[in-house]
């Protein structure tokens, strides 16, 4: 089915940007929606951003008036991550769901496909 990678994470310091970029293949009958995770060490994965099939475009209230969430040409995915703080260190996923989306974006279980996930370490 569906086959995503993730690529763009890296090393920075507090207050710089790095862009992650979400690769999506494979079958799509009608488009889908594409959200981003992160997992911190010790922590459990939560939500950062999503954007829908029609590429609205949502967020989590730590993020928001930082991180950018977007779509090329291509179909894939982006987020453009700014003012980044050692508290975004974390390992980011991109994944793909179909359907309507619900007042809850974030249910990881409601997400089928998942990228390997891409590194973003940021120091102080």
């Amino acid at each position: 089915q569906v086959q995503l990678a993730e690529s763009g994470g890296g090393l920075v310091q507090t207050g710089g940007s790095l862009r992650l970029s979400c690769s999506v293949s494979g079958p799509t009958s009608s488009g889908v929606h594409v959200g981003w995770f992160r997992q911190a060490p010790e922590k459990d994965r939560e939500f950062v951003a999503l954007i829908s099939k029609n590429n609205r475009t949502y967020y989590e209230d730590f993020v928001k008036g930082r991180f950018t969430i977007s779509r090329d040409n291509a179909n894939t995915v982006h987020l453009q991550m700014n003012r980044l703080e050692p508290e975004d260190t974390a390992v980011d996923y991109c994944a793909t769901r179909r359907g309507t989306l619900g007042p809850n974006l974030g249910r990881s279980w409601e997400f089928d496909y998942w990228g390997q996930g891409t590194q973003v370490t940021v120091s102080s």
